[in-house]
């Protein structure tokens, strides 16, 4: 059983950074401008009083862009520390994008997951105005 279920996360894992890489390299030659970057990140979360946990993604990513439209993918392992339970790493990545709508607004998104005994994802919309 143990077996059986290593090889699933793994496959899972393998698939999903395939996908990020192939996912990237599609928009290469698209790019003006584009880079890797390391983007280590600490995330704390409280419910009141109540501290519930933190994580601590280590990732590797490439963004670039063209113009009003810019993006990026990020991957890499994540320490996960729920609070008054044993530490796990596992794997995360993400991916989005940007396109400016007019000179001074702004439309993004984002798309995430996290590995595990059962897979978390998350998505992000959002519009920036500056001024």
């Amino acid at each position: 059983m143990y077996l059986q279920k290593t090889l699933t996360l793994s496959t899972m894992i393998k698939q999903l950074a395939f996908g990020a890489v192939g996912g990237a390299l599609a928009f290469v030659p698209l790019c003006a401008t584009a880079g890797p970057y390391l983007n280590p990140e600490f995330n704390g979360s409280s419910y009141g009083d109540d501290h519930l946990g933190a994580s601590l993604n280590l990732d590797v990513g490439y963004e670039g862009g063209n113009g009003a439209y810019s993006y990026f993918i990020q991957g890499g392992p994540v320490v996960l520390m729920p609070n008054g339970v044993e530490n796990e790493i596992e794997f995360a990545a993400k991916f989005g994008g940007s396109v400016q709508v007019a000179e001074t607004v702004g439309v993004y998104g984002e798309l995430s997951g996290v590995s595990g005994d059962e897979f978390a994802w998350g998505s992000k919309v959002g519009l920036k105005y500056g001024f």
